[in-house]
């Protein structure tokens, strides 16, 4: 895994806590989260995944009216939880970061392909194909 993939799946992780615990709940969930570990991250790097994660965060409400408007015939609330929180990284990604389309889409799919159910991986690629073709900025 790249770093910049690790740290793909480290942001997806916490997105994920997230959807279990308040926001108050989450200031403590980093560093339980960071201690927890097998291959450690340094200070540095722990600080830009969370900077990552927040950035993610506070975009949410917008991100999940874009992935409502291309989930057709899925509710926010019937997405599970592990494709919505790849839905969620991948989506912040390709509208509000400069990480190429097709690099976030592949990503998402292997994020799903690994976490998700046995067809999680074709429901994230047909979400974010739509993505696809946004207008250039």
């Amino acid at each position: 895994m790249t770093g910049r993939s690790a740290i793909r799946e480290h942001v997806f992780v916490l997105l994920f806590e997230s959807l279990f615990n308040s926001a108050e709940e989450m200031e403590g969930q980093f560093s339980n989260y960071f201690d927890g570990l097998e291959k450690p991250v340094d200070d540095e790097g722990a600080a830009y995944i969370e900077d990552r994660f927040r950035k993610v965060e506070e975009k949410l409400p917008e991100i999940d009216s874009m992935i409502g408007e291309k989930s057709t015939g899925w509710k926010i609330s019937r997405i599970g939880k592990v494709e919505l929180s790849i839905l969620r990284l991948a989506v912040y990604e390709i509208v509000f970061d400069d990480i190429p389309v097709g690099v976030a889409i592949n990503e998402a799919v292997e994020l799903a392909k690994r976490y998700g159910q046995e067809q999680a991986g074709a429901f994230v690629n047909g979400v974010l194909a739509k993505f696809a073709d946004k207008p250039a900025d």
